[in-house]
């Protein structure tokens, strides 16, 4: 079965291009481009992992992760919540840390492959 990715991004250029990319690789992805937005898709369609940009806007993703986190949306087991950005991750390590997600990939690096195995390092832990 395909893995099944929110990608949350206020840059419609990010999201056609990140989608296609991801789809060429077998996955399956939804999009928005606001807070709402992903709360309201990721309670529809219950996806595998959230990627989600730091920068949106008037909000963060840090803030929209937090949401994502305590709602109803999140299982049991927590919503695997992958952090993107042009920004380096070590310009925000810190709120990375605190924040309730698995993990940060640059957009630079952003495949499949790279969610599933940030994902298998995080379940291995």
């Amino acid at each position: 079965m395909a893995m099944r990715c929110l990608l949350i991004d206020d840059s419609a250029q990010f999201l056609r291009s990140a989608r296609e990319l991801l789809e060429r690789q077998g996955a399956e992805v939804e999009v928005a481009s606001t807070g709402a937005d992903a709360v309201r898709l990721a309670r529809e369609g219950r996806p595998d992992v959230v990627l989600l940009d730091i920068d949106l806007g008037d909000e963060t993703g840090f803030d929209v992760a937090h949401r994502l986190h305590d709602t109803e949306v999140s299982p049991p087991d927590g919503l695997p919540i992958i952090l993107v950005s042009t920004h380096s991750e070590k310009d925000f390590e810190d709120l990375i840390g605190s924040s309730p997600v698995v993990g940060f990939l640059p957009k630079s690096s952003l495949s499949a492959r790279a969610i599933q195995e940030l994902l298998e390092e995080q379940a291995a832990r």
